[in-house]
């Protein structure tokens, strides 16, 4: 399958991912870091939107549960407990 379908392809998988996402936000988030790209060729634009995907099902995969999350949290919170032991010795 050449680029050109294989990006029609991504789209397509990418609107049933996350249907409330339009091609817009897809195609501008997916580019930002790129500049300019009046030259991009399709296979690199395939490869930012493939890119781009992995990196939202990444997020959506929720990497960290929310346990752990929350005792980030708590941790960093108690950081000022520690500076304020340390500043007293």
């Amino acid at each position: 399958m050449k680029h050109y379908e294989k990006i029609i392809s991504l789209f397509q998988e990418l609107k049933k991912e996350h249907p409330s996402f339009s091609i817009a936000r897809h195609i501008a988030t997916a580019i930002a870091d790129y500049g300019d790209i009046w030259g991009m060729t399709d296979k690199e634009f395939l490869f930012a939107l493939t890119k781009y995907q992995a990196e939202l099902n990444m997020d959506t995969d929720r990497i960290a549960d929310d346990q752990y999350v929350s005792d980030i949290i708590k941790d960093a919170e108690n950081l000022s407990i520690i500076e304020n032991y340390e500043d007293g010795d």
